[in-house]
């Protein structure tokens, strides 16, 4: 079980936690791996940039260029003994409407793949980008961007992810319109950010190409269920898929205590999984 680090933004934000913290916080919630938000790893601790990385995708972080850095992030890995599993990198998109714009990106992603390899990380989900409409020449650029990073991935033991977030991929039908199209590009698979159709149907059509997930939560009742997502069905429909992957975690919740609500959501997932 993991939880993404985003679900801890406002910690980051209000200075009371960073990589570091991010790292032991994850040890005392009993996670298997780490799956860190890029803003996190980029040492980001004053508000206005969190705010930034958060709300705007086209915003990147980047660690400072300090091997040393890295080198300490992963030996505080490694001294409580949790991999790093998927990296979570905004700003690094494939599709921009200009050549020089979508150079730019891919060399972000290059160099986030470079950090992801002195990790040790397993995953890394970079958006397609783009708008909604994904017209053909939009889906070219992004399946070409993805089977470039596919390819230099899989040279480093790194799978690429896509995830349900935001442009062309909350719509089912062209999420699963660009995985068929890339061979060995995985889906990190959000409960909540999908668009089009009802969530449930959402999840029936993308739970086979799931590599890793997101279980959103925001609020719950005195029983410790989510009140706004049935956690439980979308837990069956990935078993039922066949997905094997981390139970990874994104809450979000509503009241502003982000440790309670990542307990809650790991107890709640913990249930669902086992039951």
């Amino acid at each position: 079980m993991s939880i993404c680090s985003f679900s801890f933004r406002r910690l980051l934000a209000a200075g009371q936690q960073d990589i570091f913290k991010y790292i032991s916080d994850c040890k005392e919630l009993g996670c298997t791996q780490l799956d860190p938000w890029n803003a996190h790893l980029a040492g980001v601790q004053d508000a206005e940039s969190v705010r930034r990385a958060g709300m705007d995708p086209e915003y990147a972080q980047l660690p400072p260029e300090d091997d040393a850095y890295l080198a300490r992030v992963k030996q505080a890995a490694d001294a409580v003994g949790l991999p790093f599993g998927c990296v979570a990198v905004d700003g690094a998109h494939i599709y921009e409407p200009t050549e020089e714009g979508r150079q730019t990106n891919r060399a972000l992603a290059y160099r986030w793949l470079e950090i992801c390899a002195r990790l040790g990380a397993k995953q890394m989900r970079v958006d397609a980008g783009g708008p909604a409409e994904m017209p053909d020449e939009v889906f070219t650029l992004i399946v070409e961007g993805y089977q470039d990073l596919v390819r230099r991935g899989r040279e480093k033991g790194i799978e690429i992810l896509i995830e349900n977030h935001w442009g062309p991929s909350p719509f089912p039908d062209k999420i699963i319109r660009i995985l068929d199209a890339v061979p060995g590009l995985g889906l990190l698979f959000d409960t909540y950010n999908f668009a089009g159709v009802p969530k449930e149907q959402a999840w029936e059509m993308c739970a086979p190409y799931a590599k890793a997930t997101h279980f959103k939560t925001f609020e719950f009742d005195a029983q410790g269920s989510e009140t706004t997502v049935d956690v439980p069905r979308a837990v069956r429909i990935l078993k039922n898929a066949g997905y094997c992957g981390c139970w990874g975690i994104e809450s979000c919740p509503k009241d502003g205590d982000e440790y309670q609500g990542a307990r809650r959501t790991i107890a709640l997932l913990r249930r669902a999984v086992e039951g």
